[in-house]
């Protein structure tokens, strides 16, 4: 099967790419359990004020 490229020149770019250690940030929440929590805080947990305006 044809090539497109060089198989020698085959994982160049990521050889010289320097290594940069890993810090301990606080990393966000998946988008699912960041969803839920949209969820949660805007429908389910959200004060019910409107309900004595119903005249």
């Amino acid at each position: 099967m044809p090539t497109h490229g060089s198989l020698t020149k085959a994982g160049k770019v990521r050889a010289q790419t320097p290594k940069i250690e890993t810090t301990n940030n606080l990393k966000s929440p998946s988008p699912l359990r960041r969803n839920k929590q949209n969820y949660m805080s805007r429908i389910v947990y959200k004060p019910r004020d409107d309900y004595r305006r119903r005249r």
